[in-house]
């Protein structure tokens, strides 16, 4: 398998949830930015949207959507107990997964994190954090796992909450959220995911502003 990811993306989710099953993949990185992964190859021509992650299985076929990718890795590696496998259980997976996806990733921290969002957009994103968010707190007090064992849903979680560093959200504002998000930075296949792609968005951010200065740089005189 192959997951094409940018660093601390969602996609970050899914390099979590394979080294949680020890699992032998290829990374192949995307900048966003410019659509083109670390090789120069044009990403819109793996998914046209330009969205990551995205994952390359048997056959070369393209499997999109972090909740499709995360579950098909807890069922692919099956030893890692990624996802329950009870159908209450699966179902309890699946509210936890639509509920970071829309309620966290899309309605609060992509409107915050979107350089051409509107500050009214902003505004009503940054004003409906507070009760998602401590909806979530809520249910995590006295656990130490969104359900009863870490799950692709903790991966995805973990990767959407490390986004408050750049957003006016603080999650120390809810004490059991604050607390969850430091024990999982704590686990090793987190620790791990984490400290690679954090490398790889500083080398991208490098990129990024020294193709600025190249494009602003005086045309040379002849």
């Amino acid at each position: 398998m192959k997951l094409y990811f940018a660093p601390l993306a969602c996609s970050l989710a899914t390099r979590i949830a394979f080294y949680e099953a020890g699992a032998e993949v290829s990374y192949v990185e995307v900048d966003l930015k410019t659509k083109r992964t670390e090789g120069g190859a044009d990403y819109r021509a793996i998914h046209p949207l330009g969205f990551v992650p995205a994952l390359e299985i048997e056959g070369g076929e393209i499997l999109a959507e972090n909740a499709a990718i995360l579950q098909l890795v807890a069922d692919r590696f099956p030893q890692a107990e990624l996802a329950p496998r009870d159908p209450l259980g699966r179902a309890r997976l699946q509210q936890w997964l639509g509920f970071i996806g829309s309620e966290l990733h899309k309605a609060v921290y992509m409107p915050l994190l979107d350089k051409t969002a509107s500050a009214e957009v902003k505004a009503h994103a940054l004003a409906g954090a507070p009760r998602r968010l401590g909806w979530v707190a809520d249910r995590l007090e006295g656990r130490e796992f969104l359900l009863d064992r870490f799950s692709v849903a903790d991966a995805y979680l973990f990767a959407v909450l490390n986004w408050s560093v750049v957003t006016p959200i603080d999650l120390k504002s809810w004490p059991a959220l604050a607390a969850y998000h430091a024990r999982l930075h704590g686990r090793p296949s987190v620790a791990r995911a984490f400290a690679e792609e954090r490398e790889g968005y500083f080398r991208e951010q490098a990129r990024h502003a020294k193709a600025a200065e190249a494009a602003f740089a005086p045309a040379p005189s002849i």
